[in-house]
C-alpha cells in the first residue's frame, strides 16, 4: 500500500518502500492538500488559494495543472489521481495517510486501559517526523492544514503523560516531556505535567527551575503571569497549600545566603558530604593507557583542575570516568558530585539546572538558590572553597554548558566526558584533553570473555576476533553483541559473527532493542548535533567506498570548495566521526561509514547521490596521473 505522509516533510512512498521524488516548490503544496483531503474533491481554485496565500499570479491555473500532471506520472501504478468536476481527487485507502492513522490511534487510546493506551499513543506520536507539512511553502496552507494537527499532537502528548503518570513510569515521562517543552516553551499544561513528573522522579530542583524558566518566558514573550494549571503544579512541587505561587518579587533577594548548614564563611556547619557517583562497571577491563595518562596528570604540579575525556559515542567514556573516580575517593575526602548533562539530547540540561541540583546536594534550601546562573556558580564555588571534592560532568555538549560547573578551588578536580573535544575548555580554561578510542583487540576479547566466559571464546577464537573487528572495538557494540549471545548460549559464535559480516544488517543487529542501547541510536545523537554543512558532508562521505578519504575527494563529493570542506572535516573530527591523518587524509571506523551510507540513502535524493558520485569519479580521473 502506498504511504502518504504529512506529519513532517511531505512524502509519498511506494509499495516497495521507495520514496517518490516530489521535488521542491508548490508541487509539495498541491500534494499536501490532496493527501489531507484524500478521496474528496479539491477544486483548482482552492489549490491556487492555498499554494499562493491568496495572491496567485496570472499563470497559477496552468502551474497547478502541470503539478497535477507530474503527480499523476509519479503515482502511476500506486494510487489514482482523477479529475472530478472543477478539481481533482486523490483516491487511496485513508489508512495510508499518516495523519489519519494518528487520529485513529489517539481515538482508540481513549477507550483502552492505561498500558494499552500508552502503547497506542506512542505509536501515534511515533508517526511524527517533525513539524507537520514542514517543507511546504506558504503560510496559509500550513495554517489551514497544520495547526489542527499540531494541536492534536500536543493533546496526545498530554494524554500520554497522564497515563504514564498514572502508571508511575516517571522516567519515561520526563524524557518525553523534556523534548516537548523545549519545542513548546509557552505551553503551560505541558510545563505543569513535566514539573509533576520531575517531582515524582525525585528531581524537585529541576521541577522548580522549569517553573521559573517558563514563568520568565511567559512574561517576556506574552506579558502574562502563569495560569492556574502551572500555578497549581508549582504549589504541589513545593508541598504547599492552595496559596498563590510567589512572583519574582516574592523570591529572596540575590546575595549571600543566610546562616545555616550551607554557610560559606565561618558558620556552625560545613556542607554535607555527598557521594553521587554511579556504580562502577563490574567487569571493567583494559584502558591501561588512558588510566596511566590520567594518573600522570593527577601527579603533576600544579595539578590541572579539569580533565576532559573525549571520544566517540559508545567508546566507554562514562565507564572509564566512573571507574577512575571510584579509585580517587580517598584523594577527595569531601565527596563526589555527578551529573549527566545530556549534552547531545534535545534539549540538553542547562548549566543553571545542574548548578541548582549541586547546590541542593550541598545543603542549600531551594528558596536560597539565586535566580541567575552567574550567582548560582559563585555560590557553588564558594561552597567548594577550601575543600577537596571530585566533580564528574558526564556527557557534556559544549564548553559553555560545562564552564559554570567547574570548581575554582585547587583541591577540587572536574572530570568531563564528551563526544566532542571541547577545545574551548583546553584553550581558555587550561583543561587537559585525554582521548578515549576503541579498545585494543586484546582488551576487547577480554571484555567478551568476561561476559560470555573464557571457554566460549577459546572454543572459536577466530570468530571472536572477527566479532571484535565488526564491532570496531567499540565497547557499546561489544556489550550489545555479548548480551545477544548471552541470551542464546546455543548460538555458535561463528554463526552470529557471519551475520554481522553482512553490511546491510550490521547496525540493525548491534541493537539491544532499546533506544538507549543501539550503536545506530548513539551515532544519531552525534550526527544530529552537527551543523547542516558538516551533516551533509558526513552523508555524502557515505558514498565513498573506503575507510580512507582525501580532502579533495571529500570536496568533490560535497560539491564545495576545499576551504569550506576543510572546516566541515574539522567539525567531523571534533565529533569523532573522522580521524585526521597526515597529508590531508581522513579515516573513519567501519560502523561510522555504514551509518553515513544509511543517512545518504535516507536524506539525499537519488539524483543528488548520483551527481556526487560522478563528481568523485571525475576528481579521481583528474588526479590519476599524479597519483600514479
Amino acid at each position: 500500500m502506498v504511504q502518504l505522509r504529512l506529519l513532517g516533510p511531505v512524502e509519498i512512498e511506494t509499495d516497495e518502500g521507495l520514496p517518490l521524488a516530489l521535488g521542491a516548490g508548490r508541487i509539495r503544496t498541491v500534494a499536501a492538500v490532496l493527501i489531507s483531503e484524500v478521496n474528496q474533491a479539491v477544486t483548482v481554485q482552492r489549490l491556487i488559494d492555498l499554494a499562493w496565500d491568496g495572491e496567485p499570479p496570472a499563470r497559477a491555473r496552468g502551474v497547478v495543472h502541470n503539478h497535477v500532471h507530474r503527480l499523476r506520472q509519479l503515482l502511476d501504478g500506486h494510487a489514482e489521481l482523477v479529475t472530478r468536476g472543477q478539481g481533482y481527487v486523490l483516491i487511496a485507502d485513508p489508512a495510508a495517510v499518516d495523519s489519519h492513522r494518528f487520529r485513529s490511534l489517539v481515538s482508540a487510546a481513549r477507550d483502552a486501559d492505561p498500558r494499552a493506551a500508552v502503547a497506542m499513543l506512542r505509536r501515534a506520536l511515533g508517526l511524527w517526523r517533525g513539524e507537520a507539512l514542514a517543507d511546504v511553502p506558504g503560510d496559509r496552507v500550513r495554517r489551514t492544514l497544520g495547526v489542527g494537527l499540531a494541536q492534536a499532537r500536543v493533546a496526545a502528548l498530554q494524554e500520554l503523560g497522564a497515563k504514564l503518570l498514572l502508571l508511575g513510569r516517571y522516567g519515561e515521562l520526563v524524557t518525553e516531556l523534556t523534548a516537548w517543552t523545549a519545542e513548546h516553551p509557552l505551553h503551560e499544561e505541558l510545563a505543569a505535567l513535566l514539573m509533576r513528573a520531575l517531582q515524582a522522579n525525585g528531581r524537585q530542583a529541576e521541577a522548580l527551575d522549569h517553573y521559573h524558566r517558563t514563568r520568565r518566558h511567559l512574561k517576556e514573550q506574552l506579558g502574562i503571569d502563569p495560569g492556574p494549571a502551572l500555578g497549581a503544579a508549582y504549589l504541589e512541587v513545593l508541598g504547599r497549600g492552595p496559596a498563590a505561587p510567589p512572583t519574582a518579587a516574592a523570591r529572596p533577594p540575590a546575595g549571600p545566603p543566610p546562616p545555616g548548614p550551607y554557610a560559606v564563611g565561618p558558620g556552625p556547619a560545613a556542607p554535607p558530604r555527598v557521594a553521587q557517583l554511579p556504580p562502577a562497571v563490574v567487569d571493567f577491563c583494559g584502558r591501561t593507557r588512558e588510566l596511566a595518562v590520567l594518573e600522570q596528570h593527577l601527579d603533576r604540579v600544579p595539578r590541572p583542575h579539569c580533565l576532559v575525556l573525549a571520544g566517540g559515542g559508545g567508546a566507554g567514556k562514562t565507564s572509564l570516568a566512573v571507574q577512575w573516580a571510584h579509585r580517587l575517593t580517598a584523594e577527595f575526602p569531601d565527596g563526589q558530585l555527578f551529573v549527566d548533562l545530556r549534552g547531545f539530547e534535545r534539549p540538553p540540561m542547562r548549566a543553571g539546572t545542574a548548578l541548582s541540583a549541586f547546590l541542593r546536594a550541598l545543603g542549600v534550601p531551594e528558596a536560597a538558590i539565586p535566580d541567575s546562573v552567574p550567582e548560582r556558580a559563585a555560590l557553588y564555588r564558594s561552597l567548594l572553597a577550601g575543600r577537596r571534592m571530585l566533580v564528574v560532568l558526564d556527557n557534556a555538549g559544549t564548553a559553555e554548558q560545562t564552564r559554570p560547573l567547574l570548581p575554582a578551588t585547587p583541591g577540587c578536580l572536574a572530570v568531563v566526558t564528551s563526544r566532542r573535544r571541547l577545545s574551548g575548555l583546553v584553550v581558555r580554561d587550561g583543561a587537559v584533553l585525554v582521548g578515549v578510542g576503541p579498545l585494543t583487540p586484546g582488551d576487547a576479547l577480554r571484555l567478551l570473555a568476561n561476559a560470555l566466559g573464557p571457554q566460549r571464546i577459546e572454543a572459536d577464537k577466530p570468530a571472536a576476533r572477527e566479532l571484535v573487528r565488526w564491532c570496531d572495538g567499540l565497547p557499546l557494540a561489544l556489550r550489545i553483541a555479548a548480551a545477544r549471545l548471552m541470551a542464546h548460549p546455543e548460538w555458535p559464535l561463528g554463526w552470529w559473527t557471519r551475520k554481522l559480516a553482512d553490511e546491510r544488517r550490521r547496525l540493525q543487529e548491534l541493537s539491544a532493542h532499546d533506544a538507549d542501547l543501539a550503536v545506530e541510536a548513539s551515532l544519531y545523537l552525534t550526527y544530529r548535533a552537527l551543523s547542516s554543512g558538516a551533516a551533509r558532508l558526513f552523508r555524502v562521505l557515505g558514498l565513498h567506498p573506503g575507510p580512507r578519504v582525501g580532502e579533495l575527494d571529500a570536496a568533490a563529493l560535497a560539491g564545495r570548495d576545499v576551504a569550506r570542506t576543510r572546516r566541515h572535516l574539522a567539525e567531523l573530527c571534533d565529533a569523532h566521526l573522522l580521524e585526521e591523518q597526515p597529508q590531508g587524509h581522513y579515516v573513519r571506523p567501519e560502523l561510522v561509514r555504514l551509518y553515513a551510507a544509511q543517512r545518504a540513502v535516507a536524506e539525499e535524493t537519488r539524483s543528488d547521490r548520483d551527481l556526487a558520485v560522478r563528481r568523485l569519479l571525475d576528481q579521481v580521473a583528474r588526479l590519476r596521473p599524479a597519483r600514479g
